[in-house]
């Protein structure tokens, strides 16, 4: 990239998208937004008793700090492993690793931030079967 084309950027949100795992995102910091070339970063909502669509990440890292709330993430083949995060936590989510995250609360919505090594992570994102060996084991 030329250096005249390189610039800090500001992003602030104004819509949140749903995203392949049925949870409402704000964008950030992607490609699409910034041109970033190796880094996504976003807000994700799970709203009140909501969760996630069981899924992974094809090819990337997903890191994850909770802003407010508690989230179940289960995972693993049979998502059969689960970590109670809460405010001040952070998650790392490793490429190719089935999960899903529970809101644990039934009124109050929980946000995250969360960071990812690719500026077009929903482009791999996967739906999950539980259970399920999916045909592309590719991390």
């Amino acid at each position: 990239m030329n250096t005249d084309e390189r610039k800090i950027q500001a992003v602030r949100p104004d819509r949140e998208v749903m995203t392949t795992q049925r949870l409402p995102y704000f964008i950030g910091i992607s490609g699409q937004t910034v041109g970033a070339q190796s880094l996504s970063m976003h807000i994700v909502v799970i709203p009140p008793g909501a969760r996630a669509a069981p899924h992974r990440h094809i090819g990337y890292e997903t890191g994850i700090y909770v802003l407010e709330g508690r989230v179940c993430t289960r995972w693993g083949e049979r998502l059969e492993n689960e970590l109670v995060s809460e405010a001040g936590d952070f998650l790392f989510v490793p490429p190719g690793v089935p999960h899903e995250a529970i809101n644990l609360s039934d009124t109050m919505p929980a946000r995250a931030v969360v960071a990812r090594n690719d500026p077009a992570e929903q482009d791999k994102v996967e739906p999950y079967v539980v259970g399920a060996l999916a045909s592309n084991q590719t991390t």
